[in-house]
């Protein structure tokens, strides 16, 4: 599978998993968790979507563009997102563990690298 394939299928499971997610937190979570909880759940779903759509645009990209260093580290960097923000947020909400508050960041961090590995791929082209 081409690398460009790879972040393709990536991004459309992530995008499906995103929606699953936020169906269950609408219909399952709704009752069970306080409104800070939910908030804190419904940010998770809202930037696993965003980076869904993300990874899909660096396996659009990947078919244009000589892949490059740049473009599979802002990929991966992607998806590590994903994982560690969007995954904390949603274990933090869930089983109200506070302490995941400070893994957080780091997918943060792995978000805004992600973008702009991005940005370095596309103007090195």
């Amino acid at each position: 599978m081409s690398i460009a394939n790879l972040f393709l299928v990536l991004g459309c499971i992530n995008a499906m998993l995103a929606v699953l997610l936020g169906a269950f937190g609408a219909h399952g979570l709704r009752y069970r968790l306080s409104v800070e909880l939910m908030t804190i759940f419904q940010t998770g779903v809202q930037y696993h979507f965003y980076h869904a759509i993300g990874l899909i645009a660096v396996g659009l990209i990947a078919l244009h563009l000589p892949v490059t260093a740049w473009l599979k580290w802002s990929g991966w960097l992607m998806f590590a997102g994903i994982m560690i923000f969007c995954g904390s947020l949603y274990v933090l909400s869930i089983f109200n563990m506070r302490w995941l508050g400070m893994v957080t960041p780091v997918g943060g961090l792995a978000f805004i690298l992600s973008w702009l590995l991005l940005a370095v791929a596309i103007i090195r082209n």
